[in-house]
């Protein structure tokens, strides 16, 4: 008998704290973060606890998705952005040139040696098979391409290398040959980072108040309305956001980010949206010339398959990770950079999260620490938890349930009613009258 008690012993300590945070100096409650086996991680507190500091009922997965959906704290945190940098080991902040390029070099190879095969070796299949090929091909080579999408990001927020200009360099080309205008996606998406979880100044998937939402929403608020929304979100998403601003902050007139003199830039950042647009149009050429030499289902088929992919896991990444019931979001009366930075939430994609770079399950330390290299986030992640303590954000829900939960839950934004202490304070909503 001594040895099922043995495993049951190494269970436990499989699953057992993750991280424990004790804000002595305030209010908060001791806090940890479990894991359940079923993958998810959840916040227990002192007053889910029993005596001697178990868990009091046994926890099963509904009740975990109880935790998942459990409201972040609203209120300013007892700790500082320097507390948590100071929580940081140092070299987490150090950016290598020769590391970042390593995995430019290893997305690029990988993503050569897909395009050998399917350019060398499908035509062999027998026809049928085909028909299965090309669609492996495509889901497969748009989560390399992803990869290499997120490293461009990377060098937009200058934490690719110490060198802007590399870095800027590394960018246009890496974003170009996906169709990114670098520079203008780079302006926006740094204005984003500045004011996330603001309602008047966030710059993408920012939430609507019930008042303002579309007359036909409630028309969608069922499971073909909202597959039909979550189809065209995932397919013309983001080249809608690049050239008519869809889900974007609103402005006075029409936002572009491939219009030099929108409202979306300033005076000295004009000149950067000419050269976007040139490497845009510069790939564009290259791609018509290859339709012309080699056909356009061949480029469709080569190129084309990979990019929707990557425009729909690039919308889908950045949706799931600030949307969710349980995050806040605040107006002018009590936004600050440090809540509105807290206001996301880090998910877990299983084995992409490394073909992404951990650009899924280390945003959080990502939106504190922007130039941060993404090799160096896990271990910055893992250091702050014990400060942060409930203002961490983690949900393992799988991203494909997460979606449709969150295109369920998560349709407008409105206060408490009655909560004059959160009057600027926001929150998911999906109920219509």
């Amino acid at each position: 008998m001594g040895r099922p008690d043995k495993q049951r012993r190494g269970e436990i300590t499989r699953h057992r704290l993750l991280s424990a945070a004790v804000m002595t100096p305030t209010n908060l409650p001791v806090t940890a973060l479990l894991r359940h086996p079923t993958g998810n991680i959840f916040r227990v507190s002192r007053e889910t606890m029993g005596a001697g500091g178990r868990m009091s009922p046994p926890y099963s997965p509904g009740k975990v998705e109880s935790h998942v959906l459990k409201r972040a704290p609203d209120s300013k945190p007892p700790f500082t952005l320097g507390q948590l940098k100071k929580a940081i080991p140092p070299h987490c902040f150090q950016r290598s040139v020769l590391r970042s390029f390593s995995y430019v070099v290893y997305d690029l190879i990988i993503a050569s040696l897909f395009y050998y095969v399917a350019t060398n070796y499908f035509h062999l299949l027998p026809h049928p098979l085909s028909y299965v090929a090309w669609p492996i091909y495509w889901a497969v080579q748009g989560c390399v391409l992803t990869g290499v999408w997120v490293l461009a990001h990377e060098c937009g927020h200058h934490g690719f290398s110490d060198y802007q200009l590399l870095d800027d360099i590394v960018g246009l080309i890496l974003h170009s040959c996906l169709l990114v205008p670098y520079f203008s996606w780079k302006h926006s998406h740094r204005r984003h980072h500045s004011n996330t979880g603001s309602l008047e100044r966030d710059e993408v998937f920012v939430p609507k108040q019930k008042s303002s939402i579309s007359w036909f929403s409630k028309y969608l608020n069922n499971p073909p309305g909202r597959l039909l929304t979550i189809t065209i979100t995932l397919t013309l998403g983001w080249p809608l956001y690049l050239a008519c601003n869809v889900s974007g902050r609103p402005y006075d007139r029409f936002a572009c980010h491939y219009d030099p003199y929108g409202p979306i830039f300033n005076d000295r950042e004009r000149a950067e949206i000419y050269i976007s647009d040139a490497g845009v149009l510069a790939v564009t050429y290259g791609l018509y010339r290859l339709a012309v030499v080699k056909g356009l289902a061949w480029v469709l088929c080569v190129y084309g398959g990979p990019l929707l992919v990557v425009n729909a896991f690039l919308v889908l990444i950045t949706y799931l990770q600030h949307t969710h019931v349980a995050l806040p979001h605040y107006d002018s009366s009590e936004w600050d950079w440090l809540r509105g930075a807290l206001a996301t939430v880090d998910r877990d994609y299983g084995i992409l999260n490394k073909v992404f770079h951990n650009i899924t399950d280390t945003h959080v330390a990502h939106h504190l620490f922007s130039t941060m290299p993404h090799y160096h986030a896990m271990e910055a992640t893992k250091a702050m938890k014990p400060i942060l303590g409930e203002y961490y954000q983690f949900d393992g829900t799988p991203f494909y349930k997460a979606i449709w939960r969150e295109g369920k839950e998560c349709l407008y934004v409105q206060q408490d009613e009655g909560n004059q202490k959160s009057k600027g304070v926001y929150w998911y909503s999906n109920k219509f009258d």
